[in-house]
Protein backbone atom coordinates (compact mmCIF):
# COMPACT_ATOMS: atom_id res chain seq x y z
CA UNK A 1 0.00 0.00 0.00
CA UNK A 2 2.84 2.36 1.01
CA UNK A 3 4.81 2.07 -1.93
CA UNK A 4 1.37 2.41 -4.35
CA UNK A 5 0.73 5.47 -2.77
CA UNK A 6 4.17 6.87 -2.68
CA UNK A 7 3.94 6.23 -6.29
CA UNK A 8 0.31 8.03 -7.32
CA UNK A 9 1.93 11.33 -8.28
CA UNK A 10 4.23 10.08 -10.06
CA UNK A 11 1.22 8.12 -11.89
CA UNK A 12 -0.81 10.93 -11.90
CA UNK A 13 2.25 13.52 -13.92
CA UNK A 14 2.76 10.45 -16.33
CA UNK A 15 -1.51 10.49 -16.99
CA UNK A 16 -1.22 14.26 -17.38
CA UNK A 17 1.63 14.07 -19.82
CA UNK A 18 0.29 11.20 -21.79
CA UNK A 19 -3.20 13.18 -21.64
CA UNK A 20 -1.38 16.16 -23.08
CA UNK A 21 0.58 14.29 -25.73
CA UNK A 22 -2.66 12.39 -27.09
CA UNK A 23 -4.83 16.00 -27.38
CA UNK A 24 -1.47 17.06 -29.22
CA UNK A 25 -1.49 14.18 -31.73
CA UNK A 26 -5.55 13.76 -31.74
CA UNK A 27 -5.25 9.83 -31.04
CA UNK A 28 -8.54 10.21 -29.30
CA UNK A 29 -7.13 7.55 -26.64
CA UNK A 30 -8.52 8.91 -23.89
CA UNK A 31 -12.69 9.98 -23.01
CA UNK A 32 -13.69 11.86 -20.10
CA UNK A 33 -16.16 9.09 -19.14
CA UNK A 34 -14.00 5.89 -19.81
CA UNK A 35 -11.13 7.52 -17.81
CA UNK A 36 -13.04 8.72 -14.52
CA UNK A 37 -14.39 5.44 -14.42
CA UNK A 38 -11.18 3.78 -14.16
CA UNK A 39 -9.71 6.14 -12.17
CA UNK A 40 -12.95 5.39 -9.70
CA UNK A 41 -12.58 1.62 -9.87
CA UNK A 42 -8.80 2.20 -8.23
CA UNK A 43 -10.19 4.69 -5.60
CA UNK A 44 -12.58 2.52 -5.04
CA UNK A 45 -10.22 -0.81 -5.05
CA UNK A 46 -7.98 1.34 -2.94
CA UNK A 47 -10.59 1.73 -0.12
CA UNK A 48 -12.20 -1.41 -0.05
CA UNK A 49 -8.63 -2.73 0.86
CA UNK A 50 -8.91 -1.34 3.83
CA UNK A 51 -11.59 -3.73 5.30
CA UNK A 52 -9.16 -6.84 3.84
CA UNK A 53 -4.97 -5.89 3.51
CA UNK A 54 -4.62 -7.30 6.81
CA UNK A 55 -5.64 -11.02 5.55
CA UNK A 56 -2.79 -11.56 3.19
CA UNK A 57 0.24 -10.44 5.84
CA UNK A 58 -1.62 -12.48 8.75
CA UNK A 59 -0.83 -15.63 6.08
CA UNK A 60 1.95 -14.80 4.99
CA UNK A 61 3.62 -14.35 8.43
CA UNK A 62 1.97 -17.44 9.47
CA UNK A 63 3.28 -19.78 7.00
CA UNK A 64 6.74 -17.76 7.63
CA UNK A 65 6.83 -18.25 11.34
CA UNK A 66 5.51 -21.75 11.50
CA UNK A 67 6.48 -24.09 7.98
CA UNK A 68 9.48 -22.35 6.50
CA UNK A 69 11.66 -24.27 5.17
CA UNK A 70 14.52 -21.60 5.26
CA UNK A 71 14.65 -18.19 6.91
CA UNK A 72 16.42 -16.06 4.35
CA UNK A 73 18.36 -13.06 4.82
CA UNK A 74 17.46 -9.24 3.24
CA UNK A 75 20.52 -9.46 0.41
CA UNK A 76 19.96 -7.68 -2.58
CA UNK A 77 20.83 -11.05 -4.15
CA UNK A 78 17.71 -12.22 -1.93
CA UNK A 79 15.41 -9.30 -3.38
CA UNK A 80 15.82 -9.87 -7.11
CA UNK A 81 15.14 -13.72 -6.59
CA UNK A 82 11.86 -12.60 -4.52
CA UNK A 83 10.85 -10.60 -7.35
CA UNK A 84 11.69 -12.60 -9.89
CA UNK A 85 9.73 -15.45 -7.79
CA UNK A 86 6.61 -13.05 -7.49
CA UNK A 87 6.31 -12.55 -10.97
CA UNK A 88 6.18 -16.13 -11.86
CA UNK A 89 3.23 -16.80 -9.60
CA UNK A 90 2.05 -13.87 -10.55
CA UNK A 91 1.64 -15.07 -14.29
CA UNK A 92 -0.09 -18.19 -12.49
CA UNK A 93 -2.57 -16.00 -10.66
CA UNK A 94 -3.05 -13.57 -13.80
CA UNK A 95 -3.39 -16.36 -15.79
CA UNK A 96 -6.15 -18.42 -13.10
CA UNK A 97 -7.79 -15.10 -13.16
CA UNK A 98 -8.62 -15.42 -16.86
CA UNK A 99 -9.32 -18.65 -17.29
CA UNK A 100 -11.87 -19.69 -14.12
CA UNK A 101 -15.21 -18.16 -13.63
CA UNK A 102 -15.05 -17.14 -9.72
CA UNK A 103 -11.48 -15.25 -10.54
CA UNK A 104 -12.25 -13.99 -13.63
CA UNK A 105 -15.18 -12.01 -12.00
CA UNK A 106 -12.93 -10.17 -9.78
CA UNK A 107 -10.14 -9.85 -12.71
CA UNK A 108 -12.90 -8.07 -15.08
CA UNK A 109 -13.05 -4.89 -13.57
CA UNK A 110 -9.41 -4.63 -14.84
CA UNK A 111 -10.16 -5.52 -18.66
CA UNK A 112 -13.74 -3.46 -19.07
CA UNK A 113 -12.84 -0.45 -19.77
CA UNK A 114 -13.08 -0.24 -23.89
CA UNK A 115 -10.26 2.45 -24.45
CA UNK A 116 -6.50 1.73 -23.58
CA UNK A 117 -4.43 4.42 -21.81
CA UNK A 118 -2.95 4.88 -18.48
CA UNK A 119 -5.63 5.29 -16.60
CA UNK A 120 -6.35 1.63 -17.54
CA UNK A 121 -3.75 0.29 -15.01
CA UNK A 122 -5.34 1.86 -12.55
CA UNK A 123 -8.62 0.37 -13.28
CA UNK A 124 -8.59 -2.22 -10.77
CA UNK A 125 -10.83 -4.54 -8.74
CA UNK A 126 -11.88 -4.65 -5.42
CA UNK A 127 -12.99 -8.05 -4.90
CA UNK A 128 -9.31 -9.58 -5.35
CA UNK A 129 -9.88 -11.12 -1.77
CA UNK A 130 -7.89 -15.09 -2.90
CA UNK A 131 -5.28 -13.97 -5.14
CA UNK A 132 -2.60 -13.94 -1.54
CA UNK A 133 -2.61 -17.63 -2.01
CA UNK A 134 -0.77 -17.92 -5.15
CA UNK A 135 2.01 -15.93 -2.86
CA UNK A 136 1.80 -18.13 -0.28
CA UNK A 137 5.28 -20.31 -1.37
CA UNK A 138 7.38 -17.59 -1.03
CA UNK A 139 6.81 -17.45 2.36
CA UNK A 140 6.84 -21.22 2.79
CA UNK A 141 10.02 -21.35 1.17
CA UNK A 142 11.36 -18.24 3.50
CA UNK A 143 10.96 -14.96 1.76
CA UNK A 144 9.71 -12.52 4.95
CA UNK A 145 6.35 -11.01 4.71
CA UNK A 146 7.32 -7.51 3.90
CA UNK A 147 9.82 -8.50 1.30
CA UNK A 148 6.91 -10.64 -0.67
CA UNK A 149 4.34 -7.38 -0.08
CA UNK A 150 7.12 -5.36 -1.33
CA UNK A 151 7.99 -7.03 -4.19
CA UNK A 152 4.50 -7.45 -4.83
CA UNK A 153 3.80 -3.39 -4.98
CA UNK A 154 6.60 -3.00 -6.73
CA UNK A 155 5.58 -5.50 -9.79
CA UNK A 156 2.26 -3.73 -10.00
CA UNK A 157 3.74 -0.16 -10.19
CA UNK A 158 5.96 -1.66 -13.38
CA UNK A 159 2.73 -2.43 -14.79
CA UNK A 160 1.62 1.20 -15.04
CA UNK A 161 3.80 1.67 -17.72
CA UNK A 162 2.84 -0.67 -20.03
CA UNK A 163 -0.98 0.53 -20.67
CA UNK A 164 -0.69 2.82 -23.53
CA UNK A 165 -0.67 2.96 -27.15
CA UNK A 166 2.05 6.05 -27.33
CA UNK A 167 5.26 3.75 -27.27
CA UNK A 168 5.95 1.24 -30.11
CA UNK A 169 7.64 -2.01 -29.83
CA UNK A 170 10.57 -1.69 -28.21
CA UNK A 171 13.68 -4.07 -30.02
CA UNK A 172 15.24 -6.73 -27.51
CA UNK A 173 12.98 -5.66 -24.60
CA UNK A 174 9.81 -7.40 -26.39
CA UNK A 175 11.67 -10.61 -25.87
CA UNK A 176 12.36 -10.63 -22.17
CA UNK A 177 10.12 -7.61 -20.54
CA UNK A 178 6.67 -6.72 -20.59
CA UNK A 179 6.12 -4.32 -22.91
CA UNK A 180 3.09 -1.60 -23.85
CA UNK A 181 2.58 -3.91 -27.24
CA UNK A 182 2.58 -7.26 -26.25
CA UNK A 183 0.58 -5.68 -23.28
CA UNK A 184 -2.21 -4.32 -25.08
CA UNK A 185 -2.76 -7.69 -26.58
CA UNK A 186 -3.62 -8.84 -23.67
CA UNK A 187 -6.66 -6.72 -22.83
CA UNK A 188 -7.81 -7.17 -26.61
CA UNK A 189 -10.66 -8.68 -27.26
CA UNK A 190 -9.48 -10.10 -30.88
CA UNK A 191 -10.10 -13.84 -30.94
CA UNK A 192 -6.20 -13.91 -31.88
CA UNK A 193 -5.38 -12.36 -28.83
CA UNK A 194 -7.50 -14.27 -26.19
CA UNK A 195 -6.10 -15.46 -23.15
CA UNK A 196 -2.09 -14.43 -24.60
CA UNK A 197 0.65 -12.47 -22.87
CA UNK A 198 -0.12 -13.02 -18.89
CA UNK A 199 3.22 -11.62 -17.56
CA UNK A 200 3.48 -8.65 -14.68
CA UNK A 201 6.88 -7.85 -15.11
CA UNK A 202 8.64 -11.03 -17.26
CA UNK A 203 7.31 -11.74 -21.04
CA UNK A 204 9.46 -15.06 -20.39
CA UNK A 205 6.75 -17.13 -18.51
CA UNK A 206 4.35 -16.88 -21.27
CA UNK A 207 6.86 -17.71 -23.84
CA UNK A 208 8.04 -20.79 -21.88
CA UNK A 209 3.82 -22.07 -21.23
CA UNK A 210 3.27 -21.32 -24.51
CA UNK A 211 0.89 -18.30 -23.73
CA UNK A 212 2.86 -15.85 -25.96
CA UNK A 213 1.94 -14.01 -29.22
CA UNK A 214 3.84 -10.65 -30.44
CA UNK A 215 1.26 -7.82 -31.28
CA UNK A 216 0.45 -8.46 -35.33
CA UNK A 217 1.18 -5.71 -37.20
CA UNK A 218 -2.19 -6.84 -39.96
CA UNK A 219 -4.36 -7.55 -36.61
CA UNK A 220 -5.18 -4.16 -34.59
CA UNK A 221 -6.40 -4.78 -30.89
CA UNK A 222 -9.98 -3.78 -30.20
CA UNK A 223 -9.75 -3.20 -26.61
CA UNK A 224 -12.12 -4.05 -24.27
CA UNK A 225 -14.29 -7.43 -23.24
CA UNK A 226 -16.84 -9.17 -25.55
CA UNK A 227 -19.57 -9.07 -22.42
CA UNK A 228 -19.37 -4.82 -22.79
CA UNK A 229 -20.38 -3.84 -19.81
CA UNK A 230 -22.16 -1.01 -21.00
CA UNK A 231 -21.82 0.95 -17.56
CA UNK A 232 -19.47 3.48 -15.92
CA UNK A 233 -20.78 2.48 -12.77
CA UNK A 234 -17.62 1.17 -10.73
CA UNK A 235 -19.98 -0.93 -8.55
CA UNK A 236 -21.01 -2.73 -11.74
CA UNK A 237 -18.02 -3.09 -13.32
CA UNK A 238 -16.91 -5.21 -9.80
CA UNK A 239 -20.06 -7.66 -9.92
CA UNK A 240 -21.38 -8.05 -14.02
CA UNK A 241 -19.93 -11.48 -14.20
CA UNK A 242 -20.58 -12.47 -10.37
CA UNK A 243 -24.55 -11.81 -10.66
CA UNK A 244 -24.06 -13.56 -13.96
CA UNK A 245 -22.62 -16.73 -12.55
CA UNK A 246 -25.14 -16.23 -9.26
CA UNK A 247 -28.28 -16.27 -11.66
CA UNK A 248 -27.02 -18.84 -13.82
CA UNK A 249 -26.25 -21.33 -10.60
CA UNK A 250 -29.39 -20.67 -9.34
CA UNK A 251 -31.66 -21.26 -12.21
CA UNK A 252 -29.64 -24.35 -13.98
CA UNK A 253 -31.27 -27.64 -13.20
CA UNK A 254 -27.91 -30.39 -12.18
CA UNK A 255 -26.39 -30.14 -9.20
CA UNK A 256 -23.01 -29.90 -10.41
CA UNK A 257 -23.42 -27.35 -13.17
CA UNK A 258 -24.60 -25.51 -10.00
CA UNK A 259 -21.02 -25.61 -8.92
CA UNK A 260 -19.25 -25.68 -12.36
CA UNK A 261 -20.53 -22.50 -12.89
CA UNK A 262 -17.83 -21.04 -10.39
CA UNK A 263 -15.08 -22.71 -10.97
CA UNK A 264 -15.15 -24.04 -14.31
CA UNK A 265 -13.73 -22.82 -17.51
CA UNK A 266 -14.33 -19.00 -18.27
CA UNK A 267 -17.04 -18.67 -20.27
CA UNK A 268 -18.83 -22.05 -20.02
CA UNK A 269 -22.33 -22.20 -19.22
CA UNK A 270 -24.58 -25.12 -18.80
CA UNK A 271 -26.85 -25.43 -21.89
CA UNK A 272 -30.54 -25.11 -19.89
CA UNK A 273 -29.22 -21.40 -18.82
CA UNK A 274 -27.70 -20.69 -22.10
CA UNK A 275 -30.62 -21.58 -24.01
CA UNK A 276 -32.87 -19.48 -21.37
CA UNK A 277 -30.58 -16.43 -20.57
CA UNK A 278 -28.88 -16.12 -23.94
CA UNK A 279 -25.84 -13.38 -23.94
CA UNK A 280 -25.11 -11.91 -27.41
CA UNK A 281 -21.28 -11.19 -28.47
CA UNK A 282 -21.93 -8.90 -32.01
CA UNK A 283 -18.60 -9.38 -33.92
CA UNK A 284 -15.70 -7.20 -34.00
CA UNK A 285 -16.59 -4.91 -37.33
CA UNK A 286 -19.76 -4.23 -35.76
CA UNK A 287 -18.08 -3.48 -32.56
CA UNK A 288 -19.10 0.15 -30.68
CA UNK A 289 -17.77 1.61 -27.45
CA UNK A 290 -20.49 2.41 -25.18
CA UNK A 291 -20.50 6.26 -25.34
CA UNK A 292 -23.47 8.00 -23.79
CA UNK A 293 -23.62 11.75 -25.04
CA UNK A 294 -23.46 14.04 -22.42
CA UNK A 295 -23.20 18.18 -22.16
CA UNK A 296 -19.25 19.51 -21.67
CA UNK A 297 -20.64 21.12 -18.47
CA UNK A 298 -21.92 17.15 -17.01
CA UNK A 299 -18.82 16.10 -17.93
CA UNK A 300 -16.35 18.90 -16.27
CA UNK A 301 -18.89 18.40 -13.42
CA UNK A 302 -17.70 14.78 -12.99
CA UNK A 303 -14.31 15.51 -13.10
CA UNK A 304 -14.35 18.04 -10.62
CA UNK A 305 -16.33 15.93 -7.95
CA UNK A 306 -13.50 12.64 -9.12
CA UNK A 307 -10.99 15.50 -8.06
CA UNK A 308 -12.49 16.41 -4.81
CA UNK A 309 -13.22 11.98 -4.16
CA UNK A 310 -9.29 11.67 -4.88
CA UNK A 311 -8.62 14.52 -2.26
CA UNK A 312 -10.82 12.75 0.63
CA UNK A 313 -9.09 9.47 -0.51
CA UNK A 314 -5.98 10.73 -0.27
CA UNK A 315 -6.50 12.03 3.29
CA UNK A 316 -8.17 8.97 4.25
CA UNK A 317 -5.20 6.95 3.44
CA UNK A 318 -2.16 9.17 4.44
CA UNK A 319 -4.40 9.45 8.53
CA UNK A 320 -5.71 5.77 8.55
CA UNK A 321 -3.95 5.33 11.43
CA UNK A 322 -4.94 8.42 13.46
CA UNK A 323 -8.77 8.66 12.63
CA UNK A 324 -11.44 7.18 14.89
CA UNK A 325 -13.33 3.35 13.72
CA UNK A 326 -16.43 6.35 13.03
CA UNK A 327 -14.48 8.56 10.68
CA UNK A 328 -12.81 5.82 8.43
CA UNK A 329 -16.37 4.57 7.83
CA UNK A 330 -17.71 7.68 7.21
CA UNK A 331 -14.95 8.56 4.58
CA UNK A 332 -15.03 5.47 3.09
CA UNK A 333 -18.97 5.68 2.73
CA UNK A 334 -18.01 9.17 1.03
CA UNK A 335 -15.68 7.67 -1.29
CA UNK A 336 -17.61 4.78 -2.49
CA UNK A 337 -20.92 6.97 -2.82
CA UNK A 338 -18.92 9.36 -4.68
CA UNK A 339 -17.33 6.67 -7.08
CA UNK A 340 -21.05 5.02 -7.73
CA UNK A 341 -22.92 8.44 -8.28
CA UNK A 342 -19.48 9.91 -10.93
CA UNK A 343 -19.97 6.79 -13.26
CA UNK A 344 -24.15 6.79 -13.14
CA UNK A 345 -24.15 10.12 -14.05
CA UNK A 346 -21.68 9.61 -17.17
CA UNK A 347 -23.93 6.41 -17.97
CA UNK A 348 -26.49 9.08 -18.81
CA UNK A 349 -28.88 8.85 -15.54
CA UNK A 350 -30.59 12.31 -15.10
CA UNK A 351 -31.73 10.52 -11.91
CA UNK A 352 -28.45 10.21 -10.88
CA UNK A 353 -27.28 13.63 -11.66
CA UNK A 354 -30.74 14.71 -9.10
CA UNK A 355 -29.19 12.39 -6.40
CA UNK A 356 -26.22 14.53 -6.27
CA UNK A 357 -28.06 17.76 -4.57
CA UNK A 358 -29.05 15.57 -1.50
CA UNK A 359 -25.42 14.09 -0.97
CA UNK A 360 -23.95 17.01 -1.28
CA UNK A 361 -25.63 18.57 1.49
CA UNK A 362 -25.83 14.85 3.98
CA UNK A 363 -22.20 14.19 3.38
CA UNK A 364 -20.71 17.37 5.00
CA UNK A 365 -23.16 16.66 8.25
CA UNK A 366 -21.67 13.54 8.26
CA UNK A 367 -18.13 14.80 8.38
CA UNK A 368 -18.84 17.44 10.97
CA UNK A 369 -20.70 14.43 13.28
CA UNK A 370 -17.90 11.92 12.86
CA UNK A 371 -15.56 15.10 14.04
CA UNK A 372 -13.45 15.46 11.50
CA UNK A 373 -13.35 19.31 12.37
CA UNK A 374 -11.14 21.55 10.19
CA UNK A 375 -10.81 19.10 7.32
CA UNK A 376 -14.66 18.90 7.45
CA UNK A 377 -14.75 22.70 6.95
CA UNK A 378 -12.29 22.24 4.44
CA UNK A 379 -14.27 19.14 2.56
CA UNK A 380 -17.32 21.44 3.18
CA UNK A 381 -16.66 24.17 1.28
CA UNK A 382 -16.02 22.10 -1.51
CA UNK A 383 -19.34 20.45 -1.26
CA UNK A 384 -20.72 24.15 -1.42
CA UNK A 385 -18.47 24.99 -4.56
CA UNK A 386 -20.08 21.25 -6.42
CA UNK A 387 -23.36 22.39 -5.27
CA UNK A 388 -23.10 25.72 -7.02
CA UNK A 389 -21.78 24.34 -10.24
CA UNK A 390 -24.58 21.52 -10.18
CA UNK A 391 -27.22 23.86 -9.76
CA UNK A 392 -25.40 25.92 -12.92
CA UNK A 393 -25.40 22.39 -14.95
CA UNK A 394 -28.61 20.91 -14.38
CA UNK A 395 -29.84 24.80 -15.67
CA UNK A 396 -27.70 25.12 -18.75
CA UNK A 397 -28.95 21.74 -20.24
CA UNK A 398 -28.94 22.14 -23.93
CA UNK A 399 -30.23 20.42 -26.96
CA UNK A 400 -27.33 18.84 -29.65
CA UNK A 401 -27.57 17.41 -32.81
CA UNK A 402 -26.42 13.81 -32.71
CA UNK A 403 -26.45 11.06 -35.02
CA UNK A 404 -27.68 7.21 -34.90
CA UNK A 405 -26.00 4.53 -37.53
CA UNK A 406 -29.14 4.52 -39.63
CA UNK A 407 -29.04 8.22 -39.81
CA UNK A 408 -25.74 8.32 -40.63
CA UNK A 409 -26.58 5.78 -43.42
CA UNK A 410 -28.94 7.61 -44.83
CA UNK A 411 -27.50 11.50 -44.09
CA UNK A 412 -30.67 12.62 -41.81
CA UNK A 413 -30.18 13.28 -38.61
CA UNK A 414 -32.50 13.48 -35.35
CA UNK A 415 -32.30 15.84 -32.54
CA UNK A 416 -32.32 14.46 -29.02
CA UNK A 417 -32.46 16.71 -25.53
CA UNK A 418 -29.43 15.71 -23.47
CA UNK A 419 -27.78 16.65 -19.75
Amino acid sequence: MTVILFALPAFFILIALELFWDWKKRTGHYRVNDAVTSLSAGVLSRVVAIGHQLIPFTAYVIAYEYIALFELSNAWWVWVVAFVAYDFFYYWNHRMGHEMSILWAAHVVHHSSEDYNLTTALRQTSGALFSWVFYLPLAVVGFSPEMIITVGALNLVYQFWVHTQHIDKLGWMEKVFVTPSNHRVHHAQNRVYIDKNYGGVFILWDRLFGTFIPELSNEKPVFGIRGALKSFNPLMANIQVYSRLARDSYYTSRWIDKFKVWFGRTGWRPADVAERFPEEKLPLNVFEKYDPKLSDSVKKYCVFQHAVMLAITVFLLLNISVLGASQVLVLSATVIMCSIQIGTVLSGSKFALALEGPRLLVFPLMWFASGLGDVAIVFGALSAVSLTLLVYVIRKGYIRRTYTAADRRSNTSQITTEL
